[in-house]
């Protein structure tokens, strides 16, 4: 028992946790706290799931509560929506065996003692439970010892358990990330094991995905990209990096792109996905974009070559379009280059082509950039151009076609124009005009522009204009 960990327990716990741990009591059954929320309570780190274990069968459960959810109902895991709020995975004790998917057990035998359990899972950390009747804390592969030295260790047989579930290799190395431990020397080693890289090799791509997400959400995601690196992992799911490594660079950079990508992805903002999704992509292509000039060495359009990159990439992965797309795009700007000496206009052309919502992650990226370079320094003239743009965006300049005092319907009205791609040509070129001279934005103005804008893209006015009805 550890010292005062009961009350600690009791003081922590959700009041919907306590509400089914009072109702599986009331019926003669255990519950017990299990999994990363007993290994976070224990380390003082947010609890965020509250992961639940019972001697009681899924059937039972449903029966005891008035609303539950069948997550994985024949895996023996219920959702329970207890009286006092929340939604709380409760699963059955059980035991497993055969893993033909590299994923789910082939079979499934609930079970009445919680080691049982707690012997098939992955790490030590995550296979301690807690009583919620008593306190009582059951630890059967000394994993509070694990915790106390920060050491990452599977349960018993690690190369046992990465065959089982062939994604556990990752969240080893998310883990060390993500709580910031050491990885046990035979668990690493079992991480490089061929047949263990064969069986990764069956994961599901989304399964792959989510992994990343958390990685990179982690304080220092460069420690596990290494580990996986290190154990021939990474170039199974991300090659793209892996080729970086030993890439050397020019006078500009202290790393390789390899060592330089990591210390960029460290650097940028752990809250933000999409900026450490394209600190992972933003420099990529420099192995293919390699030339040399005597002793001078560049990497002309890698960052056009780069956003390809990440977007075959990041269409593998399974990730949505949206944020895909928004890591292409920053990926394929993030060389922009600023000069005192713009114009008004060519601030707000800036801002148009980049868009407003994604200039803030497009300067993370850029100081994160900067700072991974390994010497120092700030980026150069980005306070001003901060400035000036949070000035353009104060005055509420017009920056899309969305922003002009005119709209498709009147295009077509005072240009005569069948509806079709010139329509969005004319307002186009409507707002080119106005981010030259931000004056012109007035619905007047613009209609009487619209006339000759619209002969130029029909060819001529409309007395004269082919006929295309058929």
């Amino acid at each position: 028992m550890i010292p005062g960990f009961p009350e600690r327990l009791r003081a922590a716990l959700p009041a919907g946790v306590r509400e089914i741990a009072a109702a599986l009591a009331t019926a003669g059954r255990r519950a017990y706290l299990v999994g990363g929320s007993i290994r976070d309570l224990l380390i003082g780190r947010a609890v965020t799931d509250w992961d639940l274990a019972t001697d009681a069968h899924p059937e039972e459960v449903v029966r005891l509560f008035a609303r539950t959810i069948p997550t994985g109902i024949a895996h023996g895991t219920v959702t329970v929506v207890p009286p006092a709020g929340g939604a709380f995975e409760v699963t059955t004790l059980r035991r497993e065996w055969g893993y033909t998917d590299a994923r789910r057990p082939d079979g499934v035998a609930f079970v009445a003692d919680v080691r049982e359990d707690l012997a098939r899972r992955d790490f030590t950390v995550n296979a301690i439970a807690a009583d919620l009747a008593t306190g009582e804390i059951i630890d059967p592969a000394a994993g509070i010892g694990d915790l106390e030295s920060r050491t990452l260790k599977a349960v018993g047989d690690a190369r046992a358990r990465f065959l089982e579930d062939a994604l556990r290799p990752l969240r080893a190395a998310r883990f060390v990330s993500q709580l910031e431990f050491e990885l046990e020397p035979a668990t690493r080693a079992a991480m490089a094991l061929p047949e263990v890289h064969e069986r990764f090799a069956l994961l599901a791509q989304e399964r792959i995905r989510d992994e990343i997400l958390k990685i990179l959400a982690s304080p220092r995601p460069s420690t596990a990209i290494e580990i996986l690196r290190e154990a021939g992992l990474l170039a199974l799911f991300l090659p793209e990096i892996d080729v970086c490594h030993g890439e050397p660079q020019n006078e500009y950079h202290r790393y390789d792109v390899y060592d330089h990508t990591l210390a960029v992805i460290d650097a940028a903002p752990s809250e933000k996905p999409v900026v450490r999704l394209a600190a992972l992509f933003h420099d990529l292509a420099k192995p293919g974009t390699r030339e040399e000039h005597g002793t001078k060495v560049t990497f002309y359009g890698h960052q056009t070559a780069g956003a390809e990159i990440a977007e075959r990439a990041l269409t593998r992965l399974r990730f949505p379009n949206e944020l895909r797309d928004r890591v292409v795009h920053l990926v394929r700007e993030h060389m922009f280059d600023y000069h005192p000496v713009w114009s008004d206009a060519a601030v707000r052309r800036f801002v148009r082509r980049i868009g407003p919502d994604a200039i803030a992650d497009l300067f993370d990226l850029r100081i994160a950039d900067v700072m991974g370079k390994g010497k120092g320094g700030y980026p150069v003239g980005l306070e001003h151009v901060r400035r000036r743009i949070e000035s353009v965006l104060a005055r509420r300049d017009a920056l899309s076609v969305r922003d002009l005092a005119v709209d498709g319907t009147d295009v077509m009205r005072v240009g005569e124009m069948p509806a079709g791609p010139g329509v969005g040509r004319v307002l186009e070129r409507l707002l080119e005009r106005v981010l030259a001279d931000p004056s012109l934005n007035n619905r007047e103005i613009l209609l009487e522009l619209i006339p000759a804008l619209a002969e130029e893209e029909t060819g001529g006015p409309p007395a004269l204009r082919p006929d295309t009805s058929g």
